[in-house]
């Protein structure tokens, strides 16, 4: 459902079709910030996947947020604690691309098992923005929400309001919109985890078919719930820009052998010493992965206490330059 098309610049952009207004495609389109988006919700400039950079860990054993999988009929997510069953003939069919330089992540795409027919039913779409280094202004799945509803393009039109609902027990932000000339609609449902906004778009011309896949999501399995600032039962704290000054103890900059120009984000585990204990670089070359990975492997932070025990801390750095920012400066990065 997506291409990726390579340009002399030596990068792949991400392309979405749209034959016959797919739901599907359209539906991606919004999700993925394509040219098929409306102007007023993408960022300055095109998000691209540079060729070579991709997602790496320091281990294979700590869960990563593009680690889910649908597997039986069933898409489990261990990083966001989250598993949810299919409805009755839908699937997943195609994977989705890796995490963009903005922290951007497409967990599933489902769809219904026979879409050979046209139009498609429905689609749902299960997406993640990283709030460490989301470019949009947004600090939390409501600011993200709000700024969704309020950047639409023209010609869509909110047709049920934001509010507030509990989804199998977990408080989402929700409101719907509508395309009055190609009579689709979209359900948006945001929700908070680990500083991630994750979000569950159902998008299709049946307005009965989205009021179904609503009450399904209430089967849905989810972490107990958690302030900004705080983990959801064994996970980290997630705590923005905890890599200052006042909380290292010792600092080792990454040695890169080749000086390039792309953002590279990484989320860390800060273990109950102070020691890195698990490196997730988001996007980035080999050679930038490795150069990371033994740099912070020598940082050594001040041990973090909630209500007066040790706990693990979860934060984000970005080395190199950041992506350009919407409405505010990307901050914490470190460049080469």
């Amino acid at each position: 459902m997506y291409s990726r098309l390579t340009g002399l610049s030596g990068v792949i952009v991400r392309s979405i079709s749209l034959p016959s207004l797919s739901l599907l495609s359209l539906s991606l389109s919004l999700a993925w910030g394509q040219k098929t988006e409306p102007q007023s919700m993408r960022p300055p400039e095109p998000e691209i996947l540079v060729r070579g950079a991709w997602s790496s860990a320091s281990d294979s054993t700590t869960p990563l947020p593009e680690g889910g999988r649908v597997t039986n009929s069933v898409f489990h997510n261990q990083y966001f604690g989250m598993t949810y069953t299919l409805p009755l003939g839908w699937t997943e069919e195609y994977d989705g691309p890796p995490p963009s330089d903005s922290g951007r992540y497409v967990l599933a795409e489902i769809t219904p098992t026979d879409t050979h027919k046209e139009p498609i039913p429905g689609s749902i779409l299960i997406t993640a923005e990283d709030m460490f280094f989301t470019p949009l202004p947004a600090s939390n799945a409501l600011e993200l929400t709000r700024y969704m509803k309020d950047h639409l393009q023209a010609d869509y039109k909110v047709n049920l309001p934001p509010s507030e609902v509990k989804i199998s027990g977990h408080t989402f932000h929700f409101f719907g919109y509508m395309s009055p000339v190609a009579q689709l609609y979209w359900y948006v449902a945001a929700t908070e985890i680990r500083c991630h906004a994750v979000e569950i778009v159902l998008a299709s011309r049946d307005t009965k078919l989205l009021q179904g896949l609503i009450l399904d999501m209430n089967k849905m399995e989810l972490p107990a719930e958690a302030s900004p600032e705080a983990g959801g039962g064994a996970v980290p704290v997630c705590i923005k820009d905890y890599a200052r000054d006042e909380n290292l103890i010792a600092r080792v900059d990454p040695v890169f052998t080749e000086h390039r120009f792309n953002p590279v984000p990484v989320r860390i585990i800060i273990d109950k010493n102070g020691k890195v204990a698990h490196i997730h670089c988001l996007s980035a070359f080999p050679d930038q992965s490795k150069a990371i990975t033994d740099a912070l492997g020598q940082w050594r932070f001040r041990p973090y206490r909630q209500a007066g025990k040790l706990v693990e801390v979860e934060t984000g750095i970005m080395f190199g330059r950041a992506p350009g920012a919407i409405g505010h400066p990307a901050g914490n990065a470190a460049t080469e």
